[in-house]
């Protein structure tokens, strides 16, 4: 879907700017455009099609069921379970978390999605495979899965919905109280889709700036950490390792096609596989651009549970993954 962005990054970067391919300047840019363009296609037809949703569908119906019924946790698996199979960086499934929670969906089982969403996708199986084998990428796939099951369980008990920003709170009371012009049974179709497509580019509007300056800060990362840097220090094997790899690994962004090759170099150079996972999971759940984009939806506190929660859970699936494998 995506293939033609990539070539036209490569054609503004490595052509019209003649910046070479293997440059740690070309790869941040070439790393830049790609995702900007990327995240912001995935934000606008994302928000258009969760407005034609909320126009068409009664979402609210969905939320009192999720609200009203106690699944013990169903729900937060199968938030798991579509993360697993839906194709995105944790920056880019940042607007499908709009969508949810815009649309009413339990907070808790919310952050599920976005949890595993990043950890466990079909990209990330088929390398997995390729490396490491079939059991491990099994371990792998249901350890992700787990991880997002649990650690929403956990946030939605924590009760923070009055920790989300007041852009979304607004957003989440407009639809309430049905203010939105689309939402009348009356609108043809195609008014209709005018007006949910107005309002997506109001959306993706306010927050390009959130995009610019995440991506900004994961494309210097991507282009100018070395890996040999991490396989010096997360080599020994010592038990301050593993949380040392996850926060070591906080700063920077990448996709899983992007990281994993990176983690069979780890393991290949002597890092403890559970070591190298849990850098690998740091890496792509949990970064500093992903909670920039997240500082338009949520506020700092939240942000800073979410991450402690989700740090936690990783860590402790390094060393399980230690011990196990």
């Amino acid at each position: 879907m995506f293939d033609w962005l990539q070539d036209l990054a490569d054609w503004l970067v490595y052509g019209v700017f003649g910046i070479g391919e293997s440059t740690k300047l070309g790869i941040s840019l070439n790393f830049f455009f790609y995702d900007t363009l990327k995240i912001l296609l995935l934000l606008l037809l994302i928000t258009t099609l969760m407005g034609m949703v909320n126009a068409y569908f009664p979402i609210e119906r969905l939320r009192d069921f999720l609200q009203r019924k106690k699944l013990f946790g169903l729900e937060n698996l199968l938030a798991s379970f579509f993360g697993a199979i839906t194709p995105f960086c944790s920056c880019s499934s940042v607007p499908l978390f709009i969508g949810f929670v815009q649309g009413g969906i339990p907070l808790g089982v919310t952050f599920s999605f976005l949890i595993t969403s990043p950890l466990v996708n079909e990209i990330a199986l088929a390398m997995f495979i390729g490396l490491f084998g079939l059991k491990f990428t099994v371990i792998y796939a249901v350890t992700g899965i787990l991880l997002g099951t649990i650690g929403g369980i956990v946030l939605g008990k924590m009760g923070l919905e009055k920790h989300l920003s007041e852009w979304v709170q607004n957003l989440i009371k407009s639809k309430t109280e049905g203010t939105s012009s689309f939402q009348a049974e009356d609108i043809p179709f195609l008014e209709r889709l005018k007006l949910v497509v107005r309002e997506a580019f109001g959306i993706v509007k306010s927050i390009v700036i959130y995009v610019l300056i995440g991506i900004g800060i994961g494309a210097a990362m991507h282009g100018y950490v070395p890996e040999n840097f991490f396989a010096q220090y997360l080599g020994s094997g010592q038990w301050w390792t593993v949380p040392l790899a996850v926060i070591v690994a906080v700063p920077l962004y990448s996709n899983a096609a992007g990281i994993i090759p990176v983690i069979q170099v780890l393991v290949a150079k002597g890092v403890p596989i559970g070591t190298s996972i849990a850098f690998m999971m740091a890496t792509i759940g949990l970064s500093i651009p992903e909670a920039t984009l997240l500082k338009k939806v949520m506020t700092a506190r939240l942000i800073g549970i979410y991450f402690g929660v989700v740090t936690l859970f990783i860590i402790i699936s390094g060393y399980l993954f230690n011990l196990i494998l």
